[in-house]
């Protein structure tokens, strides 16, 4: 029990140091701001300078993630570290591409190539990130990882599940 409320604390802190970091990285102020808030803010801190398009979508639908490349990635390994930077993914996960070495969740340089299944494997971390209670790793619990993450566009989801899965 007590492991669980200690993660909820963590989770809220992770959360709390994410919002503060978009807002500041946007530049966002509150100078013209009224008591009903700025709008919503962009959950992601990455924007792409190309013309990157995407057909995947981020519900929990079943959207496929189709494409040339073998393991289903679709995404841009390179612009996915910004995502992954900028919303904190490093303070739970190790993941060597990333150079992040958290532990409170999984380690994605290992659980990834054990835990999909029969699912691709694209297909499986896109679920896992916008669904995180759908597959629960063992030795986790559920509840731990936000879930705010669905609200990631399309193409920085893309992006993060190409760095995440790269070289698997």
């Amino acid at each position: 029990m007590i492991k669980v409320l200690v993660a909820a604390l963590v989770g809220t802190i992770v959360g709390i140091v994410i919002m503060v970091a978009v807002i500041a990285i946007s530049g966002t102020d509150t100078s013209d701001a009224s008591s009903e808030g700025l709008g919503t803010l962009p959950l992601s801190t990455y924007s792409s300078t190309g013309s990157t398009s995407s057909s995947s979508t981020a519900s929990s639908g079943g959207g496929s993630s189709g494409g040339g490349s073998t393991d289903g990635a679709t995404g841009d390994p390179t612009a996915g570290k910004a995502v992954w930077d900028g919303n904190g993914c490093g303070g739970c996960h190790t993941l060597a591409a990333a150079g992040s070495s958290g532990t409170l969740g999984p380690d994605l340089d290992t659980a990834l190539t054990k835990d999909a299944g029969a699912t691709p494997l694209a297909d499986f971390v896109k679920e896992s990130i916008i669904d995180p209670s759908k597959f629960i790793a063992p030795g986790f619990n559920d509840g731990v990882m936000p879930t705010n993450f669905s609200t990631l566009s399309a193409t920085d989801l893309n992006n993060l599940v190409a760095l995440i899965i790269q070289g698997k």
